[in-house]
């Protein structure tokens, strides 16, 4: 089926791993179900266009001695422990990678009359020049309160009335029912998309003659997934996201989730509530879980189990998922069932993840260790 999965790109903010290990679940839902699938590591996928991203590095102390990618690479470098890399890489939304196939999808989409660029109306910040949208309200750049109205070129999807921007075929989810409130988002987003924004740091698009504009981090993070996906060569690639990431950029994504007969759906997991490390531990010593069977159930569990959770795991299920973890454990055989598991691999291709809590097919899944790719071996601290 050309299935691989790849986690939705982590937003490149203040924190590491060890201190927010929920960051991380995409990440490690993602190689497990490669693991499971027979592929081999693929690239971690990080967002680096972000607003907050433009005020950290304009406020650096160092000024202009570091270069803005050199700080996004060493802030990505710093979430990992110490001296680990990435089996499969780092990719970012403004490699050149995917800044080329980025150019390449929007000039497409622009010859088949998709995209458009136009002349409109926007607003301003009076004092920076940010362009704060359609709408006047304060500048999210530098807090200034006044905006000035101005025209210029812009680059837009226009969605075609009545249109969706998500249905139930963009999630890769057999036997699962897809969560009402993403349809609706067809019905709350406008009709006319603005894909273009002021960044100091992105998909530059002045190829097109939008010169100091780039293309919406939204969109790009989507075009990350197909170049990541065109590098392994899988044609069915997979994002994992949560529903609030889905909510938040599918509408921009929808333009962008099929190129050369490449099509990305997602895969919804929910949170996992690795806050309060010290009750886990208590948890596990009371159940007297070895520090081994405790990181496999923290790091290659309850991210499975999060796909299949996908309202979010809560910490009342933790006592109960711990129990049934260990006998799936104690169950595990030495040598796997090669029909097991080659249903429990047809299951995952196809986006079934309730075997995940059949006792039998889990035991067969289980690792000896979990596929850690440049992560510290325990997740600590609070997501």
């Amino acid at each position: 089926m050309n299935v691989l999965y790849l986690n939705g790109p982590v937003q490149n903010g203040l924190f590491t791993f060890a201190e927010r290990p929920g960051k991380a679940a995409g990440i490690r839902a993602a190689e497990a179900l490669n693991a499971l699938l027979d592929r081999g590591p693929v690239p971690h996928l990080w967002n680096t266009v972000t607003l907050a991203g433009d005020l950290r590095h304009r406020g650096a102390p160092e000024g202009g001695t570091v270069g803005r990618q050199q700080r996004e690479e060493r802030a990505i470098a710093a979430k990992y422990a110490p001296g680990a890399v990435p089996a499969g890489g780092i990719l970012t939304d403004t490699a050149p990678v995917v800044a080329a196939l980025a150019l390449e999808m929007i000039e497409h989409l622009l010859r088949e009359g998709v995209l458009a660029v136009a002349p409109a109306a926007v607003r301003l910040c009076a004092r920076c020049g940010h362009m704060t949208g359609s709408v006047a309200h304060a500048c999210r750049a530098c807090g200034h309160q006044r905006s000035r109205p101005h025209t210029r070129r812009l680059l837009f999807w226009d969605r075609p009335p009545g249109a969706p921007v998500l249905a139930r075929d963009d999630f890769h989810a057999h036997h699962a029912r897809t969560p009402g409130h993403l349809l609706t988002i067809a019905h709350n987003v406008p009709e006319r998309l603005i894909l273009s924004r002021t960044r100091d740091h992105g998909i530059s698009l002045a190829p097109l003659g939008l010169d100091g504009l780039v293309l919406d981090p939204r969109a790009g993070l989507h075009i990350a997934v197909l170049a990541a996906a065109a590098g392994s060569d899988a044609g069915r690639p997979v994002m994992a996201v949560t529903e609030n990431a889905a909510a938040n950029v599918a509408a921009y994504g929808a333009p962008f989730r099929q190129h050369n007969g490449t099509r990305l759906r997602y895969a919804l997991h929910g949170r996992i509530p690795y806050d309060d490390s010290a009750a886990l531990q208590q948890l596990c010593e009371v159940q007297r879980v070895s520090p081994a069977l405790r990181n496999l159930f923290l790091a290659w569990f309850l991210p499975l189990c999060s796909l299949h959770l996908r309202a979010g795991i809560t910490a009342a299920q933790l006592p109960g998922l711990l129990k049934f973890w260990r006998r799936a454990h104690l169950a595990r055989p030495d040598t796997p069932e090669g029909g097991v598991l080659a249903e429990l691999r047809r299951s995952v291709a196809a986006g079934d993840m309730r075997w995940v809590m059949d006792v039998r097919t889990l035991s067969q899944a289980i690792p000896e260790y979990p596929v850690t790719h440049g992560f510290a071996q325990e997740p600590e601290g609070a997501s």
